[in-house]
């Protein structure tokens, strides 16, 4: 038997009816296979019923009691990756108000306790002055009066000494001229003085720092429960274990070739001023 992922579609409930079906080909109950899987017949009850989503472990675990072939893993395992990934036009964003889109990221800020942000082009709105954020919303469309302030509003998360946060920006993002010289300077001192709270470590990555793996994305994982990735047309969401160890060990390499500290203040202050 196979499966094509891409015609059964990447939902939730298409993985779901997969999972049952395949249950109920192999004539197990659920209590049964709760039993082999050593999980809860409820469990496997809400993962048919699509009221939770399966990770690719609780998959390739159901998977191995159904004594699935190999070939057959690997298809439903591809489905379940897809299921644990969401794709966010930001044309979607621009539909329902940036303010809607900021208060969702208020909400990941504040059920995460460690959180890493990953920055090869530009500050986030977390680190920014106000003009900076309104300079960078330049681009969207309609009145972004709203976003600023929501944006400027999260920044009160900053303050939460129970939240740790790592900030890795790359010499570019934090010299990008998204603002006259003068204002750049300001931001640029922002960022030293956000890096001497307790609970906040910036990183810096210098010109010249060599490092082989390229800066392909700006991302950021909140806990290791969950890792979005920003590009020109929207954002990924990825909620599968292996998406977010992925994206935890890539971070962990440019952390380890970041300044932090002092000597991450001195390159802050030579960049502020040169554009003084």
């Amino acid at each position: 038997m196979t499966l094509d992922p891409q015609q059964l579609g990447q939902s939730k409930a298409d993985l779901a009816e997969t999972l049952r079906t395949l249950r109920k080909r192999a004539g197990l109950s659920q209590v049964r296979l709760a039993s082999r899987c050593n999980v809860s017949q409820s469990k496997i009850s809400k993962i048919e019923t699509a009221e939770i989503t399966p990770g690719l472990i609780d998959v390739e675990l159901i998977l191995r009691a159904l004594n699935a072939p190999e070939q057959l893993v690997a298809e439903v395992t591809a489905l379940a990756r897809l299921a644990n990934t969401e794709w966010q036009p930001i044309r979607s964003s621009w539909r329902r108000g940036l303010e809607k889109r900021q208060a969702e990221l208020a909400g990941l800020e504040a059920e995460a306790k460690e959180l890493r942000y990953f920055l090869p082009a530009m500050i986030t709105g977390l680190l920014a002055t106000p003009e900076y954020i309104r300079s960078s919303l330049e681009y969207s469309p309609g009145d972004v009066s709203k976003a600023v302030a929501r944006k400027l509003g999260r920044q009160a998360v900053l303050y939460d000494t129970e939240k740790r946060f790592t900030f890795l920006l790359t010499e570019q993002a934090v010299r990008w001229a998204v603002l006259p010289p003068t204002a750049m300077a300001v931001q640029i001192d922002r960022l030293a003085s956000l890096s001497h709270l307790p609970n906040i470590r910036m990183g810096l990555i210098p010109m010249g720092t060599t490092i082989s793996r390229g800066p392909m994305n700006t991302f950021t994982v909140y806990d290791e429960r969950l890792a979005t990735v920003e590009t020109f047309t929207g954002r990924t969401v990825f909620r599968d274990s292996r998406d977010i160890a992925e994206h935890l060990d890539v971070f962990k390499q440019y952390e380890q070739k970041a300044q932090f500290g002092e000597p991450a203040r001195a390159f802050l202050q030579e960049w502020a001023d040169l554009y003084r």
